[in-house]
């Protein structure tokens, strides 16, 4: 539920919302607080499932979105989609460890370790990366085209965290909150 926007009821929703939360039911088994906040605008719901259809058709893997998504929630601040992503990366083969050290953008893979810093860079400063951040993660490996799939994930992401800070979404996942580790060093 949200206090701040409705929570939609699937029950009783119609028309377009019905239609994808009945897509969104198929495919999950279950229609999450998120998808029954969309709900209150179908064309933003149809967006943010449309972003999912192309980031998952990218050249990434699930399990790297997921420590991609994983960054860019705790970078925004987003305890909903830190305890979505904490599931569904444990769902992708994420271990604890590797869960915990992509919440802060680390890997033990140089290369992903990369992708995950430059994801958390584009996220905290909206986009304007220094030359070094660029340099650094073409040098890791990534092509511009990987640079701009790394965009896309951040923008799919960022989506998802500004609504439920908005609608301050109720967690339907067991609860996973930003700052808060279990594995210290």
């Amino acid at each position: 539920m949200s206090t701040r926007i409705a929570t939609l009821n699937p029950e009783t929703t119609r028309g377009k919302a019905k239609e994808l939360f009945n897509a969104v039911q198929k495919k999950l088994g279950f229609i999450p607080n998120l998808i029954k906040v969309f709900g209150n605008s179908p064309a933003t719901l149809q967006t943010y499932l449309s972003l999912g259809e192309l980031t998952a058709s990218g050249n990434f893997t699930n399990k790297f979105r997921e420590q991609l998504a994983l960054s860019i929630a705790e970078e925004n601040d987003c305890n909903y989609c830190l305890s979505a992503h904490t599931a569904i990366g444990k769902m992708n083969g994420l271990s604890e460890e590797e869960i915990e050290a992509s919440r802060k953008s680390e890997a033990t893979d140089k290369k992903q370790q990369a992708g995950l810093q430059f994801a958390q860079s584009v996220t905290k400063n909206r986009g304007k990366v220094s030359a070094e951040e660029l340099k650094a993660v073409k040098e890791a490996g990534y092509t511009d085209e990987d640079i701009l799939e790394i965009v896309l994930n951040v923008v799919s992401n960022t989506l998802t965290n500004y609504v439920n800070h908005i609608a301050d979404t109720e967690i339907d996942f067991p609860k996973v909150e930003a700052g808060k580790f279990l594995i210290t060093e």
